[in-house]
């Protein structure tokens, strides 16, 4: 039986971890093997809706809240299913590769996410059910570092050792990862974890579909939740404007791809998870909205930074200063603001719920990458960036309404700022 804080939320960084790994190989790797395999740059780009089922979980996370299958654990019932599924489809690929059936691999590609995010919604509504106010801070660490080690795993490590095992032999690494933590989640009893919510517990259970998205209608339609939901779906506006025209910035001053795949791919994704453990630590300290200001308020100091090598010359230094604390000080923010956002979730509804602003999140962010090609190539990179910057500081204006409604903006909370500290 798993008990103890700790195993609670090693149990939860395995399980986002699993959903990071096909991620992070269709976002980071698959894009240089379908052009290996002679794919156009047009079709490449058009690859990238394969990732469109996290960006569309939202239509099925009522499901998940409403169904499940008796004895096994109202969260259990989906996730031991589904990574068994998802391993499946990683055996499946290994017997794929893009030079031989590049129409199949990508249906599985896409199978691999369909099943990752629907992981996610469940996993997500586990946290929800398991998580005290008071362990939203390390709950969410779980979250973000796994899902960024998954991602590293997937799209990097495997990929890399891909030299000596083969096409075959990633893919049935990511299977036996997978497999493991399906094993080790057999040993997890739900109901037993969740005994002392069983009042809320059984509240769930006897909804209906209907009464989920009534229930999630009705938080939507409390005063606050307005604020909340633009405060969500733009707090990366200026960041995901810098991001998406960086590394073309750094090609256009002279510096050459595998200097920016170490600066970004590595060493910004290391700096990545230290911020998210550091935001993490500092939502478990202080109020959570607390911990969102002041990660937004240091954030905007390395976009800065990139302006101001947009404005010269820049240097190798300079450039590796401004990536590790961008993406530090980037990952620190998202955790304290996912943190948040999950203390403003209604148990009864987490998976729906959550799942619904997390994808607000996911949509927040794509309208400045596609813009910021057009502002970039008809201005210049220093109205880009400094627009970045712009947008950055000028959001930190929403965090006031949303201090006014410290308690339960969206619904049956568990607990608030004031309670998780």
């Amino acid at each position: 039986m798993l008990g103890g804080s700790r195993r609670k939320l090693a149990l939860l960084w395995a399980l986002y971890f699993v959903q990071g790994m096909p991620y992070g190989f269709q976002a980071t790797a698959l894009p240089a093997y379908l052009r290996d395999a002679g794919m156009s740059l047009t079709g490449i780009g058009l690859a990238s809706a394969l990732s469109l089922p996290w960006m569309l979980k939202i239509v099925w996370a009522p499901l998940v809240d409403r169904y499940s299958l008796p004895g096994v654990g109202r969260r259990r019932s989906w996730i031991l299913p589904l990574q068994l599924v998802l391993a499946t489809t990683c055996a499946a690929a290994a017997l794929v590769p893009p030079d031989r059936s590049l129409g199949l691999l990508l249906a599985l590609v896409l199978g691999m996410n369909l099943w990752a995010a629907t992981l996610d919604v469940a996993v997500d509504g586990l946290a929800v059910d398991l998580l005290e106010p008071s362990e939203l801070g390390k709950g969410n660490i779980a979250q973000v570092v796994g899902f960024k080690v998954g991602m590293l795993t997937g799209g990097g490590l495997l990929v890399w050792a891909s030299a000596t095992v083969g096409w075959r032999g990633l893919f049935l690494g990511m299977a036996g990862l997978a497999l493991a933590v399906f094993l080790g989640t057999l040993a997890f009893r739900e109901r037993d974890a969740l005994a002392a919510a069983s009042r809320t517990a059984a509240t769930a259970a006897r909804l209906s579909l209907r009464g989920i998205v009534q229930l999630l209608g009705r938080a939507l339609a409390q005063p606050a939740s307005a604020w909340l939901v633009v405060f969500i779906g733009t707090y990366k506006l200026g960041e995901s404007l810098a991001d998406a025209m960086f590394a073309p910035f750094l090609i256009d001053a002279g510096f050459v791809p595998e200097q920016i795949g170490l600066w970004l791919g590595t060493w910004g994704m290391l700096f990545s998870i230290g911020g998210s453990v550091g935001g993490g630590l500092l939502a478990s300290r202080v109020r959570l909205l607390q911990a969102v200001a002041i990660t937004a308020t240091l954030r905007v100091a390395p976009l800065a930074g990139i302006w101001w090598l947009s404005l010269g010359t820049p240097t190798e230094a300079g450039v590796v200063a401004v990536t590790c604390a961008e993406h530090f000080f980037g990952g620190a923010l998202t955790t304290a603001l996912f943190a948040y956002m999950m203390s403003k979730v209604d148990r009864r509804i987490g998976a729906t719920h959550y799942t619904f602003l997390a994808t607000i999140e996911v949509w927040g962010k794509a309208p400045a990458r596609m813009a910021s090609g057009a502002i970039a190539e008809h201005g210049s990179y220093e109205l880009l960036f400094g627009l970045a910057v712009f947008l950055s500081a000028i959001f930190l204006i929403l965090l006031a309404p949303l201090s006014e409604h410290r308690g339960r903006v969206l619904g049956d909370a568990p607990g608030g700022d004031e309670a998780a500290r």
